[in-house]
């Protein structure tokens, strides 16, 4: 069973009057359709969608200027979706590899100076490399002899075994060479 409608007359929740004729519905109240403003611009919002901040309405023109995010690529509004990484925000769309150009939304990717790089771009042109065999390291590395090596290719220079973390070493010649050797 529902209940009847009410007959009780509408009050502008902007100047507090009897509303007689049209009115519109917002925000949970009624308003005079010239007194349903922008809080920013003041002017009425003629719009059939507007936006809130703080339960205060809003143009989509005073909403974009004065609450959108800004895309670090483009330094436009962002009005659809936007990716936050590294820091910044992003349209998707421009949050892309600083080296291939591919999209990166949903992948892994490496901050080199302020710009995102996939993992095969870094990889190619930033990572470190192993003073053994010269490759990229892309995972955990060893640091020593002022040099980075990949865990497996820290080697004893006699018996070629690898060196571990928990082991101690001998330079010989600049080169690792273990306890034992």
């Amino acid at each position: 069973m529902s209940a009847p409608a009410s007959t009780e007359p509408k009050v502008c929740a902007q100047c507090k009057e009897t509303i007689t004729g049209q009115f519109l519905t917002a925000l949970g109240e009624s308003w005079h359709p010239d007194h349903f403003a922008c809080e920013e611009c003041k002017q009425p919002i003629k719009e059939t969608k507007f936006h809130t901040n703080e339960g205060k309405p809003y143009c989509s023109e005073c909403h974009v200027k004065l609450f959108a995010k800004t895309c670090f690529a483009c330094d436009k509004p962002i009005l659809d979706k936007c990716v936050q990484a590294m820091g910044t925000n992003w349209h998707e769309d421009h949050f892309i590899c600083g080296g291939c150009k591919c999209k990166l939304v949903g992948t892994q990717f490496m901050d080199v100076k302020g710009a995102p790089f996939c993992q095969k771009c870094y990889l190619s042109k930033h990572a470190d490399r192993c003073k053994g065999c010269s490759k990229p390291i892309a995972d955990k590395a060893v640091v020593a002899l002022d040099a980075k090596w990949h865990q497996m290719c820290f080697r004893c220079s006699k018996c070629e075994k690898p060196i571990t973390s928990e082991q101690t070493f001998q330079v010989d010649d600049g080169k690792p060479q273990c306890v034992k050797c």
